[in-house]
């Protein structure tokens, strides 16, 4: 199992230093096969967002499973320009976005989806980045504060809704990878 780094985008990040934090989350999620992660521009996410999804704008993350019988677990697609913003708006660095972003990435190749898991992937995320000693979980801090086309709601959304009372749901995008 290893963990493959392709960047085409600027930024402060050591490249050895998420590959090594890429191999420990790999492990921790119990991944079978090797990732590519790819960190590139806004430009080029849009551009992979449009041609894999349908959707004409960048996000901060996409994910590609692979193919066991290949040893290949899958490729990650992470754009530096979203997740400098993000680290910038909520106050770590930028590599630090950086893993966030290839864990719940990495999540995802694992096979979870929580706009449809009821939670499962969201608290997976949860106790991994404090294991691995990162800051809010990427589904904590989006869920009902994405801006962009509406969407159906989730059951997470459905069960906080339920849970507070509220009727109508959060709008945002939609968007099994962020």
């Amino acid at each position: 199992m290893a963990v493959t780094l392709q960047i085409d985008a600027k930024g402060r990040f050591n490249p050895a230093d998420l590959r090594k934090f890429g191999a420990r989350a790999l492990k921790m999620i119990g991944l079978a096969g090797d990732v590519a992660i790819l960190i590139t521009t806004n430009r080029r996410m849009r551009e992979l967002n449009r041609w894999y999804r349908q959707r004409a704008y960048a996000t901060d993350v996409l994910s590609f499973p692979g193919d066991a019988k290949f040893d290949h677990a899958g490729d990650i697609a992470i754009s530096a320009e979203i997740a400098q913003r993000n680290a910038k708006r909520l106050g770590h660095s930028h590599p630090v976005e950086l893993k966030v972003l290839i864990l719940h990435g990495m999540l995802h190749l694992g096979g979870y989806d929580h706009e449809s898991d009821s939670g499962e992937m969201a608290g997976l995320e949860d106790h991994l980045r404090q294991r691995l000693g990162l800051p809010n979980a990427l589904i904590k801090r989006t869920l009902g504060k994405r801006p962009g086309t509406p969407r159906k709601p989730g059951k997470i959304e459905k069960a906080r809704a339920a849970a507070t009372g509220r009727r109508k749901s959060p709008r945002g995008r939609s968007a099994t990878t962020r």
